[in-house]
């Protein structure tokens, strides 16, 4: 594990504004050639909330480390939860609505118990609970929204933010499961090693085998295609 650990010194700057529950959002899948766009979210109380050790940013932890901290992430939050849109969802409705739908599901589990009275969002763009449902990033048809509370966007929430962190932990380790699983039914693309990713192997697999229902058939995805995990209608020219 490298750098500095996230805290919850961001978080508890909410408190100020009177705030309880908080948030943290984060997605992982966003560029691989397979399987859904997953979006994890973690609500803490920042009256009661304390550190918790061991986490990071879930691309910078080894996958046991991963599964150890889920059980641990759980108990330390007040709500959790991770949705998913899947490859026919994106190719359907565009990569930025995909992950719209997902982070709604998401939502939607969290917020059974506890209502969040703001997001911590991972980057620079506000795709889950945007002001305006257009969007340059994708043209696709509006997508119900649930999330009613004021999404923050913060660049490298996931290293500095421990709930953000925390909630690429949860959605990391649960779309690697399903990975795992797709694996057995479509064997020979190699999803539980790459995930779905754009290794060299996995875009030789599409090459030899073709596409699978799993795969997101709107980006270029054999190895004559665009830059890894770069859906067609995003390349220039």
């Amino acid at each position: 594990m490298r750098g500095k650990a996230p805290t919850l010194r961001y978080e508890r700057s909410f408190l100020a504004e009177g705030h309880r529950f908080l948030a943290g959002c984060d997605e992982v899948g966003r560029g691989a050639l397979a399987g859904p766009v997953t979006v994890g979210l973690v609500v803490v109380d920042l009256t009661a909330v304390k550190p918790l050790r061991g986490v990071r940013d879930s691309k910078l932890l080894a996958a046991p480390h991963r599964e150890a901290l889920v059980p641990r992430i759980r108990r330390w939050a007040v709500a959790h939860g991770v949705g998913h849109a899947s490859a026919a969802e994106i190719d359907s409705t565009g990569l930025m609505a995909a992950l719209r739908t997902a982070g709604n599901r998401a939502w939607t589990q969290a917020t059974r118990d506890v209502h969040p009275e703001a997001v911590i969002l991972d980057g620079n763009h506000n795709w889950l609970a945007p002001l305006s449902q257009g969007s340059l990033f994708d043209d696709a048809e509006a997508v119900e929204v649930h999330c009613d509370a004021p999404v923050h966007t913060r660049i490298k929430a996931d290293l500095q933010c421990l709930s953000v962190a925390a909630a690429s932990v949860l959605a990391k380790v649960e779309r690697d499961r399903l990975m795992v699983d797709f694996a057995q039914n479509y064997p020979g693309y190699g999803w539980e090693i790459n995930k779905g990713y754009a290794t060299a192997a996995h875009r030789a697999a599409i090459d030899s085998l073709g596409s699978s229902v799993e795969h997101r058939r709107t980006w270029r995805l054999g190895s004559m295609g665009a830059d890894p995990g770069m859906p067609a209608a995003e390349i220039g020219g």
